[in-house]
């Protein structure tokens, strides 16, 4: 008689999954950044590199060397009074197959104070019948600062590799002083090789990316404008509510990650994370 294992595989397969959790907060003691709370989850850790002159720098590691379908990492940092911090990956971070449920990723950054914050990842590629769901959550008070960066890779085409189908989701929302100014949600799913191939979507981009800069106002979007010359993909930036926000695209992932670094070095004022440069 043939037996119906399909719960036990269910069962079998949640039990695989990844799950990983960091979250920390920092502040200022003395005018020189220190972190407070920290705690670590599952695959998911975050490293100190060495003290730097008033600043703090992270880097979020991910044993579980990807992300696949089913898997779930939650991210929450805040940074209060004068802090400097700057968050960056060890490495790309990849979305694998999923064959089962989506994968999920939720991101909370809180600014207080005068503090700022500096949300610097590398790529996010994600691979064919990739299932991803994003979640991000930012709340900055009115006199917080933020530059953020998101690079996302469909396939990696040195590789041979392309998303030809999948599912990718993003949310996006960004309180000021308490109040919404910027809200979000992208998702393609299903044909996604076909719909970025759309002249009204990527025009056969296969890299995607944002930059947000709180505040951000028309005299910094003129100060990158005049990269223009140099871009590689293409490339818009505008302001409003208070904030800049660049958009990219580009036919390969090398070529946006040299114009999203043009972009943050004019915005930053000072030198990318050294992961950024390896």
């Amino acid at each position: 008689m043939q037996t119906d294992t399909t719960p036990q595989s269910a069962a079998i397969f949640a039990a695989n999954r990844a799950r990983g959790a960091v979250r920390f907060d920092v502040s200022d003691i003395d005018g020189v950044t220190r972190r407070r709370e920290l705690h670590e989850a599952g695959s998911l850790r975050v490293r100190f590199p060495s003290p730097e002159d008033a600043g703090l720098s992270a880097v979020l590691v991910n044993t579980a060397g990807g992300i696949a379908g089913g898997d779930r990492f939650d991210i929450n940092i805040a940074s209060a009074g004068g802090a400097r911090l700057t968050v960056t990956t060890a490495a790309a971070e990849k979305i694998y197959r999923a064959g089962g449920p989506p994968a999920e990723l939720n991101v909370t950054l809180k600014a207080e104070g005068r503090s700022h914050l500096s949300w610097l990842p590398q790529e996010t590629i994600l691979f064919d019948r990739t299932r991803i769901h994003r979640r991000f959550e930012i709340d900055l008070s009115e006199t917080a600062s933020l530059l953020l960066c998101e690079i996302v890779v469909f396939g990696r085409l040195a590789m041979g590799e392309r998303v030809q189908a999948g599912e990718f989701s993003d949310r996006w929302r960004l309180r000021r002083g308490g109040k919404l100014v910027f809200a979000e949600n992208v998702r393609l799913d299903g044909d996604i090789g076909g719909k970025l191939a759309s002249p009204a979507i990527a025009k056969g981009g296969v890299a995607i990316g944002m930059a947000l800069i709180v505040p951000g106002d028309e005299a910094l979007v003129e100060r990158i404008r005049e990269l223009s010359p140099t871009f590689g993909g293409e490339v818009g930036i505008s302001a409003w509510n208070g904030f800049a926000i660049a958009r990219f695209c580009a036919q390969d992932a090398a070529r946006l990650r040299a114009d999203m670094m043009a972009v943050l070095g004019r915005a930053l004022g000072s030198a990318l994370p050294r992961l950024w440069l390896n």
